[in-house]
């Protein structure tokens, strides 16, 4: 759980965290803009927003947060206990939830001066957030274990698992040198039970850095497993050995094996990656379009596959990236001229996100399972209408526009690294506001949307992928004009969703429920938020306001099942642990503050609800799922049935936003669509001099059902 005490300093700012892939850790406070600062009060805004984000998740803040959970708890474990609480919870991939189990783990340590007990629940720590691919935390969390190695009753119980997350991390960041050192320390210091999952680690770390030798050497000192996943995995390992001493033909018959193998229940999801190494070897025998079929064979049955964490996957250093299945897939594809299977292709791989982020934690509705195929895509949109999909690929971004008669493959030369480093650069302008921005729109405009060929007046709807999740497309520039001038511009997490969302009703009641300033304390007040809501409630008379302490969670729920319009100005936080539980600062109830998290609105009734606008801080954001899809807000309300959403992607200025929020509620009020309100919203703040950066009129993004029309207000 984040610390409160660290939201609470944002409030000036309404802070925003980028996602996993490193993106941005931040880029600035803007409580206010460059351009009304010294430099000398930016850097010190910037230095007071650091010390704010290095004191989230912490030690002393997740001791504090363990402090005040264990108060809550009835009945009490005892610190042990809640150690393997969180190691449970981490296994079955509840990340925030472990976390939460070993903070409470934390604070009985501090309060009964244990040192055995610190060093187990570090470690914990450490193996929670390296699961959930935070790998500062986790490598932080493991070396504060290790201070206490000559304190613990049993050092093996926490040198050898500290050392092999460190080793983990190292592995994953592509240190494959420095893993083979910290997997040595690991096994040195390992329980003879332990060890064979050391082991497994130090033979892949050798395998990937080239010391194949060493790797066979000690590979044949491994026993076989008991467990069949890990026996499944341990002959995975055999086989990317051959295809690292350059044997790819008896490593595809050793993957070939493995596809007829049976690992009980979990049989399919091991074939999968049976079939990917069947790929994998096919390509290294020159057979381009036999390992395009073989990647075929691995995905034909992926949505068949029960998706869930695989702890052993870490357990044996193996690391499995399943979006790296469809990346190959279809960057085959695209090699050979199929442009419709690698697009179908792209498409499927955004489907699974939520599947493999929910499935078992909440109720998924079948439209968030489903694909639509080119076909019907192309058949849903209208003469004007194109999808822009993205698919950021190691060595290139890959992008197709789809009209309603055909699709065109444009391949652009930028690697994925170099795209994050554009994308952060642009934001960081942006959010800083940067004269440098608009030079970095230009660069931009011109490397994602010049290639493709788009004609004045089109509607885009825009399918990103990777770290184009976190770019506001329609600031950037073509031909010296901003996209939002020349379009109007809507974001989908996947085009399948998008065309599922743009079929329902195309017309809903002029009914607007609203949430504004939440009253939870003076130093977390957002009174332009509520002067927000009043402005809008006074555009659409048939209106539920909820304001300052009835800005409940309570009221919410109760409300979500009945509110076409739902718009909501408060506070909001993403969780870069585990998305399900970002959350919205709603009102105190019974003198506590309140949480509505991703999770919980997954589960609410939503599907009378045609709009959810969130003018709130990091409304839009989230952990990206394995270079797939953003999770958090965005997912969980158009998966509880929300046909749309208007989210932000950075703080928003006040003043801007009550002139996009009233310029766009005035559009559907007279009748016009949303995408067509949301471009009038953004030009209305673009055209006043003081507010022409794109700081202040691009960070809300439309998602979802682009068509959408509201009926007039009585």
């Amino acid at each position: 759980m984040h610390s409160l005490s660290g939201f609470a300093k944002a409030q000036a700012a309404r802070r925003w965290i980028a996602g996993a892939l490193g993106l941005a850790a931040l880029l600035g406070s803007v409580a206010v803009w460059a351009q009304a600062q010294p430099p000398d009060a930016e850097a010190a805004a910037n230095r007071q927003e650091q010390a704010r984000l290095a004191d989230t998740d912490t030690l002393l803040a997740l001791t504090n947060d363990g402090a005040v959970l264990y108060g809550q708890d009835n009945p009490k474990l005892n610190g042990y206990q809640y150690c393997s609480q969180a190691v449970a919870l981490a296994e079955r991939g509840e990340f925030r939830q472990s976390v939460r189990a070993a903070s409470k783990a934390l604070h009985l340590a501090n309060t009964t001066r244990d040192p055995n007990l610190l060093a187990m629940a570090n470690r914990d720590l450490a193996i929670v957030y390296s699961y959930s691919g935070q790998l500062d935390k986790a490598q932080e969390f493991a070396r504060e274990a290790l201070k206490y190695e000559s304190q613990t009753r049993d050092p093996q119980l926490v040198v050898g698992p500290a050392n092999k997350v460190i080793g983990d991390v190292q592995t994953r960041r592509g240190d494959h040198a420095g893993a083979v050192q910290s997997y040595e320390l690991a096994l040195a210091n390992s329980s003879p039970r332990y060890a064979p999952l050391v082991q497994s680690s130090l033979v892949n770390a050798l395998i990937e850095s080239g010391h194949t030798a060493r790797a066979r050497e000690l590979l044949g000192t491994l026993t076989p497993p008991r467990e069949a996943p890990l026996a499944a995995q341990l002959d995975r390992t055999r086989a990317r050995l051959l295809l690292a001493e350059n044997k790819p033909a008896e490593a595809r018959d050793l993957y070939l094996q493995l596809t007829t193998r049976s690992v009980g229940t979990d049989s399919g999801y091991y074939q999968l990656w049976a079939w990917d190494g069947v790929a994998r070897s096919e390509l290294a025998l020159g057979q381009k379009q036999a390992a395009a079929d073989a990647v075929g064979r691995a995905l034909g049955g992926v949505d068949a596959v029960r998706s869930k964490f695989r702890s052993e996957e870490f357990k044996m250093g193996l690391f499995s990236d399943l979006q790296g299945v469809f990346e190959r897939g279809i960057g085959l594809y695209s090699e050979v001229g199929d442009a419709r299977r690698a697009f179908e292709l792209s498409e499927r791989s955004r489907s699974r996100a939520l599947l493999d982020a929910v499935r078992g934690r909440a109720r998924v509705s079948s439209e968030a399972a489903a694909t639509v195929d080119l076909a019907t895509l192309q058949r849903t949109l209208a003469p004007d209408e194109r999808v822009l999909q993205f698919h950021a690929l190691p060595d290139r971004l890959q992008a197709w526009v789809v009209s309603p008669g055909g699709i065109e493959a444009k391949s652009i030369a930028i690697k994925r690294d170099e795209l994050e480093d554009l994308v952060e650069t642009f934001r960081n302008s942006v959010v800083r506001g940067r004269r440098a921005a608009i030079g970095n729109a230009d660069k931009l405009g011109a490397a994602l949307i010049g290639p493709l060929g788009l004609k004045p007046g089109e509607r885009l709807v825009i399918v990103p992928h990777g770290p184009l999740h976190y770019l506001p497309f329609q600031a950037l520039r073509v031909d010296g004009r901003y996209l939002i001038e020349t379009h109007p511009v809507s974001v989908a997490p996947s085009m399948s969703i998008a065309v599922q969302l743009a079929q329902r009703s195309p017309r809903v009641e002029g009914v607007l429920t609203a949430f504004g300033n939440p009253r939870i304390e003076d130093k977390y007040d957002l009174p332009g938020a509520e002067s927000e809501v009043r402005q809008l409630a006074r555009l659409f008379p048939r209106n539920t306001v909820y304001m300052g302490a009835a800005a409940t969670k309570t009221q919410f729920r109760e409300a979500a099942a009945r509110a076409p319009l739902m718009h909501v100005a408060a506070h909001a936080e993403a969780d870069q642990v585990d998305p399900l539980y970002s959350r919205i600062l709603l009102a105190n109830e019974g003198g506590r503050q309140n949480f509505l998290e991703a999770h919980e609105i997954l589960n609410l009734p939503m599907q009378g609800t045609a709009l959810v606008t969130l003018s709130a801080c990091e409304s839009g954001l989230g952990r990206i799922a394995q270079g797939d899809e953003v999770l958090g807000f965005t997912r969980s309300f158009l998966s509880a049935g929300s046909g749309s959403l208007i989210a932000s992607l950075w703080p928003v200025s006040d003043d801007a936003t009550a002139i996009l929020m009233s310029t766009l509620y005035g559009e559907l009020a007279k009748g016009r669509d949303l995408q067509q309100a949301v471009q009038a919203g953004q030009l209305a703040v673009l055209k006043e001099p003081r507010l022409s950066h794109p700081f202040f009129w691009a960070p809300f993004n439309l998602i979802g059902n682009w068509r959408l029309k509201v009926g007039s207000p009585a």
